[in-house]
């Protein structure tokens, strides 16, 4: 029983290779340095009033002033086409107002872009180093935005908390499906690293697994009942593979990609079980949990799911999430650990911020794992805020 209340993915588990790289700007320091910034945000008293980092040569966070010429020509990008091309983007008008007034801060001063676009811009030009878009953020992202999309995450999922620490920023949903699927990779021969995969799939799995030297492991969704994930395929799937690999992961897609089904709960409730009794990581693929069309259809996320039945609903969240979190994470292996956030925006690779949950996956394994230990500029991300704080949601998209 111990054994299965083991984490999958750790320190000790993961991928050596990763396990082994070093980069010397990141470190206890600098992450001490980080809770200094959130305590003296929260008003606590201290001995100085800021924090100056010297462990990396952020120049725009320092000050320095970003190149105008360039920022005007992605602003042209940004909103010349409006409203055409925001709506094959899956942006808002207001998103993309957002945007613009992030990339190009002198536009606050113009009486053409509403007051509340401008209130939103200058509260996430406040979180950016030096104010600015072009500042380095945190390998995972920038806090202010994790807040924002741990909020729509605990408002999608009917009040379940969301810890911000467990919201890893990407840019792009190929580099995090990359970036968690490289931690798992280990071993030589029969010792590979397995993933289970559904079959139709977005093909980036399959490449990406082909890339690491992992072994694609195929499992078939039901087309005569509307491509629906059975168990025992699973179960077949996994036994087959034994004898070939070592089965780590398995990913499963809801809303199916390019199928389109929607898991209802009792799969997911039975697909959770089963990760559990196997030991296997599991990567819940939710982009397009917007998209449901068919009468009678409704999108769980695998996060709410796992959580004990008798800690959902009532008034008692704020009380007793630490507890549901933890009980949730002794009753699954690893749920729900793949961008459960916002939809991602612009074609398949994904041009805005990705979100992301860690749920077992340990917080500094996400870290190693990232090609990015320092993030590009925030401006893909500042797309999200807009996203995780709308109560009406359009949809994701289009693929």
């Amino acid at each position: 029983m111990n054994r299965l209340k083991e984490k999958v993915l750790t320190l000790d588990t993961m991928n050596p290779c990763v396990r082994r790289v070093e980069y010397a700007v990141r470190g206890p320091i600098v992450l001490r340095a980080l809770e200094l910034e959130q305590e003296l945000c929260q008003g606590i008293k201290k001995p100085f009033t800021e924090v100056i980092r010297a462990n990396i040569g952020d120049a725009q966070a320092m000050g320095q002033k970003p190149i105008t010429f360039l920022r005007q020509v992605r602003l042209s990008t940004a909103l010349a086409p409006l409203p055409h091309q925001a709506m094959c983007r899956g942006l808002s008008t207001r998103s993309s107002q957002v945007l613009a007034l992030c990339i190009h801060p002198d536009l606050l001063k113009s009486p053409d872009f509403p007051e509340d676009a401008k209130r939103r811009a200058e509260r996430i030009l406040q979180a950016c180093g030096g104010h600015s878009l072009g500042a380095y953020s945190i390998s995972s992202g920038i806090q202010l935005i994790r807040e924002d999309v741990a909020r729509y995450i605990e408002r999608r999922d009917g009040g379940i908390p969301a810890d911000p620490s467990n919201i890893f920023l990407s840019t792009g949903a190929s580099d995090a499906i990359v970036t968690v699927l490289k931690l798992l990779v280990a071993g030589e021969g029969r010792t590979r690293t397995g993933v289970l995969i559904p079959i139709p799939q977005y093909p980036l799995y399959s490449a990406t697994l082909a890339e690491l030297n992992a072994v694609q492991v195929d499992y078939y969704l039901d087309e005569e009942r509307a491509w629906a994930l059975d168990v025992s395929e699973l179960r077949r799937a996994l036994r087959q593979a034994r004898d070939h690999c070592y089965p780590r992961a398995l990913c499963v897609i809801n809303p199916g990609n390019p199928t389109g089904q929607v898991q209802p709960r009792e799969c997911i409730e039975a697909v959770i079980r089963f990760a559990f009794e196997e030991r296997l990581f599991l990567m819940a693929d939710e982009v397009y949990q917007d998209n449901v069309y068919a009468e009678g259809s409704q999108f769980h996320s695998f996060k709410k799911v796992r959580v004990p039945r008798r800690l959902r609903g009532g008034g008692e969240h704020g009380r007793r999430g630490a507890a549901a979190d933890a009980e949730a994470d002794e009753r699954a292996a690893v749920p729900a650990c793949a961008r459960p956030g916002p939809a991602t925006y612009g074609g398949e690779a994904g041009s805005a911020g990705r979100a992301g949950g860690q749920g077992q996956a340990h917080g500094a394994s996400l870290q190693r794992g990232s090609r990015h230990p320092l993030q590009p500029g925030a401006g893909r991300h500042v797309l999200l805020p807009p996203r995780a704080a709308a109560t009406a949601r359009g949809p994701a998209r289009s693929g």
